[in-house]
């Protein structure tokens, strides 16, 4: 049986539908907003239910086979994996924010709040933009409006939640997508259901 790891929320329902497709009967995953564990014999899958950040690591360490987890995750933190397959599930961008009117001064330091600090902060240093980064865990676009920071780093599918708090785009960091992750030692050990995993869903990816 194939351990899969996914996270609860809009990436849960694209990937449970593309699972569907896939030909694995995952309703109830879809369904069931309290339950982590969901196991399919027939079809040799078991799915586990955690948060986003840490699916790298229950599928690095061993404690799920495989993950399905947005590119962001995995640009901030470099974890051992294989990234066999992009879902073309779960698109957005990762972008910079700011009031409008925002510009660029070379002599001042930026204060950047953003739930990614590690990909914030190199995207300014190749930029030559010294800056302080401020992490946050939730309400990013809330610091500008306050005065925490200066612009934000963070996603945005439509940009609906920008607009709504007067912040416009400035730049796009990187295009997002989720992305099917292999344990290193699953791919050998359980090498053909593996195989068999990524070859239906590569045949029903968007």
């Amino acid at each position: 049986m194939i351990t899969l790891a996914i996270a609860r929320g809009r990436l849960l329902t694209e990937a449970g539908k593309l699972l569907k497709k896939a030909g694995y009967p995952v309703d109830d995953v879809l369904k069931d907003s309290r339950k982590l564990i969901f196991e399919y014999p027939s079809s040799g899958l078991k799915i586990l239910i955690i948060r986003p950040t840490d699916i790298p690591s229950y599928v690095e360490y061993g404690a799920a086979d495989c993950g399905i987890v947005g590119k962001d995750t995995l640009i901030e933190e470099k974890h051992a994996l294989y990234e066999p397959l992009d879902l073309g599930i779960g698109k957005c961008k990762l972008v910079v924010a700011a009031p409008k009117g925002f510009g660029y001064n070379s002599t001042k330091s930026l204060r950047v709040a953003t739930k990614y600090p590690k990909t914030a902060y190199e995207h300014f240093a190749r930029k030559g933009v010294g800056a302080e980064i401020v992490k946050l865990y939730g309400s990013v676009e809330l610091a500008p409006i306050v005065g925490l920071s200066d612009v934000i780093v963070d996603l945005t599918a439509t940009g609906e939640t920008l607009k709504k708090n007067n912040l416009v785009e400035f730049e796009n960091i990187a295009d997002i997508t989720a992305k099917l992750v292999v344990n290193r030692v699953s791919m050998k050990v359980k090498s053909e259901e593996i195989k068999e995993l990524i070859t239906k869903l590569k045949k029903v990816r968007k």
